[in-house]
């Protein structure tokens, strides 16, 4: 019942989105039709990233997008909204599993925890359809999904899966490049195995680019105006644009915090750490953005704690996105965004948590079962 509840509410946001939405899939369109034109165009193929550095997303992402070539663009803008849509519900499910595997044997009493997946996602899919319906942002959307799927692989103490699964992700955005802590929830002797498929299926579809057309290195290099809203302007940077440290700096925080995560037991935390250090130190305030937020609420909701009523996820969704609404004031925002950040993170790795028998080993399934239908 609370799947299908689930899935009327996503109908519903989709119905209201929809008809105004999908305002940045032309990059993804755009992307799709120059990696399968190939040679056929001179900026197209491994050249793609050498010519349109604004294309942010990663080839996975277009090679996706490319199936919707066929089709006009209003109708394969629908037709991928539509898909996106589903990924989102797909994810919940997802993301209940692994709650459920995850607690196995612990006394876990499964109606509260599907009580917790219904109340966590209804908070998620509003912002999930932000993502995927109103801006169309394919990349987000697969990157969050695979990253999904990596906790799933996690949970059940899959090496490779979990491996696979985090390269995917980062094939399709880099910024996924923060989750890669997660590998090191695995116990320790599963982590070359999760490492070496990682950065083997990352290099194999990244570094033709960089080999067939060395310039694809300018992606690296585009940036954006630093938004007054931005929590970036809170801690004293005033540049117009991105600064040449910017985009290292929110890979090396997320992975620093993730790590610290992992170190203390609360690996669930990993997703929300990421995404927090995206928050913090990005110079745009897209809304979209705060998609990457929930889903790492939802997780830590579901998973890294046991209270019924999944604070955190409506805390996120209020915070973020419902201040965009009701607070005029650009300096007062990015205030805001930035104290989600620090509250946040200092809440997941240092207030004290119960139940942490199992915290060390995700991957180890006690003795005791679970019937299959009392899981969610």
């Amino acid at each position: 019942m609370h799947l299908v509840l689930l899935a009327a509410w996503t109908a519903l946001w989709f119905a209201v989105v929809q008809p105004h939405g999908g305002f940045s899939w032309h990059y993804l369109r755009t992307g799709g039709e120059l990696l399968y034109a190939g040679t056929g165009r001179a900026d197209g193929g491994l050249s793609l990233y050498a010519h349109h550095p604004e294309l942010q997303m990663g080839p996975v992402s277009f090679l996706v997008a490319g199936l919707f070539n066929p089709f006009s663009e209003s109708v394969g803008q629908l037709l991928a909204a539509a898909l996106m849509s589903l990924l989102g519900l797909i994810i919940l499910v997802v993301a209940g599993r692994s709650a459920a595997w995850h607690f196995l044997g612990t006394g876990t009493n499964h109606q509260r925890l599907r009580q917790r997946v219904l109340i966590a996602g209804l908070a998620f899919i509003p912002m999930w359809i932000e993502v995927a319906v109103r801006f169309g942002h394919l990349d987000d959307v697969l990157a969050l999904f695979f990253t999904a799927l990596a906790v799933r692989s996690l949970t059940r103490g899959n090496a490779a899966a979990t491996g696979i699964f985090l390269a995917l992700a980062m094939d399709s955005k880099p910024t996924a490049l923060a989750f890669l802590p997660l590998l090191l929830a695995l116990p320790r002797g599963q982590w070359l195995r999760a490492g070496l498929w990682c950065a083997g299926l990352v290099a194999l579809v990244w570094l033709p680019f960089f080999l067939g057309a060395p310039h694809s290195f300018a992606a690296a290099e585009f940036t954006i105006p630093n938004q007054p809203a931005s929590a970036l302007r809170w801690l004293g940077v005033d540049d117009p644009q991105t600064p040449s440290w910017d985009r290292p700096a929110q890979a090396a925080l997320g992975l620093a915090l993730g790590c610290v995560a992992v170190r203390r037991g609360r690996w669930p935390a990993v997703v929300l750490l990421g995404a927090n250090a995206r928050i913090a130190l990005d110079p745009s305030v897209y809304t979209y953005y705060t998609a990457s937020v929930l889903l790492g609420t939802l997780l830590w909701d579901v998973i890294g704690q046991r209270r019924l009523v999944p604070w955190w996820s409506w805390i996120a969704l209020i915070t973020l996105y419902g201040t965009v609404f009701v607070v005029p004031d650009d300096a007062t925002r990015g205030l805001i965004r930035l104290a989600f950040v620090v509250v946040s993170t200092s809440y997941v790795l240092f207030w004290p948590m119960r139940d942490r028998r199992r915290r060390h080993s995700p991957a180890k399934r006690p003795t005791l079962d679970v019937p299959e239908e009392s899981r969610p």
